[in-house]
């Protein structure tokens, strides 16, 4: 009951945001050219489902999405792991990561343009660059929390330090990495657009930059509204996969 309760708040309230919006774009409070009618961007996302003009765009969007989160998330559990089991590690990696961490990820599309040009190995370098850090973050944050009990309990069963860091740490780490998993997978979204749209290349984020030069009102709020499904649809997921690896923490088995 909770959870339908929940649904229906959440319902309601997105139906009262479109009625809002419908009745400011119906009384022109705002001038049409720049505020559309919710009718006109459904009308126009529907004619690019139609005619098929949406699903390349979208899939070099969604490609590019992924392939830069899943380099992000590799690089960022390794040297996460390595960071919190090994002081060496920590002392050759910590400086350079503190280093990078505070650089925005669009300060690195100037020398990735010229390094690696227009490129999709370019946008997929930049989306990997600004969102490993909270994966990172979280992977050494995990992985240092494990209890050291376990860790001695390893050490007399003789396990290796490989046989460890799977067997140990990295099931207690899993709520700390799923949880920068997620948030880096929302920077990623905002990334991928954002390097489509300096870059150029086809996709979502260059289809609402040439429709917004063109003052095409209603195809500008038609790809806000796909990004905003392809950001809910990406976070549900990531969500299920979090409740199915951690079905055994009780936080998870009791929902």
């Amino acid at each position: 009951m909770r959870r339908l309760a929940s649904a229906a708040s959440s319902v309601a309230f997105l139906t009262a945001v479109i009625a809002a919006w419908w009745l400011v774009a119906e009384t022109k409070l705002i001038n049409p050219m720049f505020l559309p009618g919710p009718q006109r961007a459904l009308a126009t996302l529907w004619g690019w489902i139609d005619s098929g003009e949406l699903w390349d765009p979208l899939g070099k969007t969604v490609w590019r999405l992924f392939a830069g989160w899943l380099v992000a998330s590799a690089i960022g559990i390794a040297l996460g792991a390595a960071i919190a089991s090994s002081a060496r590690a920590r002392e050759l990696l910590e400086p350079t990561a503190e280093f990078l961490r505070p650089l925005p990820a669009s300060a690195l599309l100037p020398p990735a343009v010229l390094l690696l040009g227009l490129t999709d190995t370019m946008i997929v370098t930049v989306i990997a660059f600004g969102t490993v850090w909270p994966i990172l973050l979280g992977s050494i944050h995990g992985f240092k929390a494990i209890d050291p009990r376990l860790i001695e309990v390893a050490r007399m069963l003789r396990f290796p330090p490989l046989a460890r860091a799977f067997k140990f740490q990295l099931p207690n780490a899993l709520p700390e990495i799923f949880a920068g998993m997620r948030v880096s997978l929302a920077l990623a979204l905002i990334l991928t657009v954002v390097a489509e749209m300096l870059s150029s290349q086809p996709g979502l984020g260059h289809m609402v930059l040439v429709a917004a030069r063109a003052f095409r009102s209603a195809d500008i709020f038609a790809g806000i509204f796909v990004l905003g499904v392809l950001g809910f649809l990406t976070n549900s997921l990531m969500q299920y996969l979090e409740a199915y690896l951690l079905r055994w923490r009780p936080a998870h088995s009791e929902g």
